[in-house]
C-alpha cells in the first residue's frame, strides 16, 4: 500500500507507519461492536429480570423499559456525540464507550443484586445505552475512512460485529444466568465486555490527512457523487438526510419490534421452552450479523438503493405470510422467515454509512451517520410498542386457554404496511446538490 503521509494529521489522527497495515483497523472495530451488540440479546434476560420485580407498574416494567431506552440513548448519543467523535478520534471516543457500557452493565447489576429497578434503568438502560451510541459510530467513521474503495464491504465487517455480539450473547446469557444467576452474569459481562472494548479501542485510529490505498483512484460515478464533502449542518439541510432517515426508521422499526419479542413469541406461538428460544434468538443474531457483511459488500455492486428496495419489498412479503406459517405450525418456514427478514434488518444498517458516503462524501460521515441514528432511537420505541401492545391486547381479549397463535397477526400486518413505504420513499432517493452555505 502506498506510504501515508502523517504530517498534515487532523487532530486526533494517531501517527501511523508507512508499514502500516489497513486491514488491522477491522479488527478493532469488531472487538467494540462484538461488546455492544450484545444489546441485541437482552429479551432473554426479560423474563429473569422480570421475576425479581413482579409487583412493577405496567409503564415501568424493567426489563422492557430499560432495553427501549437503551436502544433510544444509544441513537441520542450517537447524534449529540457524533461532532465529538470527529474531533477527537476513534480510539477516545471508543474508550470512552468502553467506559460508559461497562460500567452501565456493573450499575444494572448492582440493581438487580439489590432489586433496585431504578439503578438496572439507570445502569443498562441510561449509561450502557451512552455506551452502545459512542462504540458504534467510532469504528464505523474510521472504516469508511481506511477503505474509501470497499466502503460496504468495510462498514459490513464493523457492524458485523454488533449482530456477532447478539449471536454469543444468547448462549452466554442463558448459560451463565443458570449458575451464577441474572445479577452476577450482568456483573461479570460487564467487566469482560470493558476489558474487551478498550483492547479494540488501542487499535483505532483514522488514516493521515489525504491517505488513500495505492492504486486507487475514485471511479467516474463516484466522483460524479461526491463533488463536495458535506458538514452535518448542511446534510441536515437536504432532502436526502430525511429520506435516509425515514429508510432506516422503517427498516429498523421492523425487525427490533420482532426482536424485543422474539423469544416470548416463540413460547407463544410455538410453545417453545424459553432455553430452546434462546437459542433461537442467538441464531437470529447469527443471521443479522452475516447479513451486515453480505448486504452491505452486495451494495458496493448493485448500489446502496437497489439493497433497500430488495429489503422492502422481501419483508413486506415475508412480513404478511409469517402469520400464516405460524398458524399452520409450520416452524421451518417460520424461522426461515425470520432469518431472511434480519439478514435485512442488519444489513440495512452496515449499509446506511456507505449510503451516507456516497452522498455527502466522508469528511463528516461520523458526525451525519449519529444524527441518522435518531431514527434508530424513534424506531426502538415505535416497534416494541407496536408489537407488544397490539399482541397484548388481543392477548387480553382470549377467553381462557384459547389459543394464543394468532395475537400477532395485526402487529405483523401493521409493520408490512410500514415497510410497503419505506419501498415508496428508497423510489425518491436522489443525488443531493451543492451544499448550502
Amino acid at each position: 500500500m502506498a506510504a501515508p503521509q502523517t504530517t498534515l494529521s487532523p487532530p486526533g489522527t494517531t501517527n501511523t507507519s508507512p508499514a502500516f497495515n489497513r486491514w488491522i483497523i477491522p479488527l478493532g472495530a469488531v472487538a467494540v461492536h462484538i461488546c455492544i451488540g450484545s444489546v441485541y440479546a437482552w429479551s432473554t434476560f426479560n423474563r429473569p429480570i422480570q421475576s425479581l420485580f413482579p409487583n412493577s407498574p405496567w409503564w415501568f416494567s424493567p426489563p422492557y423499559i430499560t432495553f427501549t431506552t437503551a436502544l433510544m440513548l444509544l441513537g441520542l448519543s450517537a447524534a449529540f456525540g457524533g461532532p465529538w467523535v470527529e474531533r477527537r478520534g476513534p480510539r477516545v471516543a471508543a474508550t470512552a464507550a468502553a467506559l460508559f457500557f461497562g460500567a452501565g452493565l456493573l450499575v444494572g447489576g448492582i440493581g438487580l443484586a439489590l432489586h433496585q429497578s431504578v439503578l438496572v434503568f439507570l445502569g443498562m438502560g441510561v449509561i450502557g445505552g451512552i455506551g452502545c451510541g459512542l462504540g458504534y459510530i467510532a469504528p464505523v467513521s474510521t472504516l469508511v475512512k481506511w477503505f474509501p474503495d470497499r466502503r460496504g464491504m468495510a462498514t459490513g465487517m464493523a457492524i458485523m460485529g454488533f449482530g456477532g455480539g447478539a449471536f454469543l450473547a444468547g448462549y452466554l446469557n442463558v448459560f451463565f444466568m443458570n449458575r451464577l444467576g441474572v445479577a452476577r452474569t450482568v456483573i461479570s459481562l460487564g467487566v469482560v465486555y470493558l476489558i474487551v472494548m478498550l483492547i479494540g479501542a488501542r487499535i483505532l485510529r483514522r488514516p493521515p490527512e489525504g491517505w488513500k490505498p495505492a492504486g486507487w483512484e475514485p471511479d467516474i460515478e463516484t466522483k460524479t457523487n461526491i463533488t463536495t464533502h458535506f458538514t452535518r449542518d448542511q446534510a441536515l439541510r437536504t432532502p436526502q438526510f430525511y429520506l435516509l432517515w425515514g429508510m432506516l426508521f422503517i427498516n429498523v422499526t421492523a425487525g427490533i419490534g420482532i426482536l424485543a419479542q422474539a423469544s416470548p413469541m416463540m413460547q407463544d406461538l410455538f410453545q417453545k421452552t424459553p432455553l430452546a428460544a434462546a437459542a433461537v434468538v442467538s441464531v437470529i443474531s447469527l443471521f443479522n450479523a452475516s447479513g451486515r457483511f453480505f448486504w452491505a459488500s452486495s451494495s458496493d455492486y448493485i448500489g446502496r438503493r437497489n439493497t433497500y428496495i430488495v429489503f422492502f419489498l422481501a419483508q413486506v412479503v415475508l412480513f404478511l405470510l409469517i402469520p400464516s406459517f405460524a398458524a399452520q405450525g409450520n416452524w421451518l418456514l417460520f424461522e426461515a422467515s425470520l432469518f431472511i427478514v434480519f439478514t435485512m434488518y442488519g444489513g440495512g444498517f452496515a449499509a446506511i454509512p456507505a449510503f451516507l458516503a456516497d452522498l455527502f462524501g466522508t469528511d463528516n460521515v461520523g458526525a451525519i451517520h449519529g444524527a441518522l441514528l435518531t431514527a434508530w432511537s424513534a424506531a426502538a420505541v415505535v416497534g416494541p410498542v407496536i408489537i407488544t401492545e397490539l399482541s397484548n391486547r388481543a392477548k387480553a381479549g382470549l377467553a381462557p386457554g384459547a389459543s394464543k397463535i394468532h395475537i400477532y397477526d395485526v402487529p405483523l400486518q401493521v409493520l408490512a404496511s410500514l415497510l410497503a413505504i419505506g419501498f415508496l420513499i428508497t423510489l425518491f432517493v436522489r443525488k443531493p446538490k451543492q451544499p448550502v452555505t
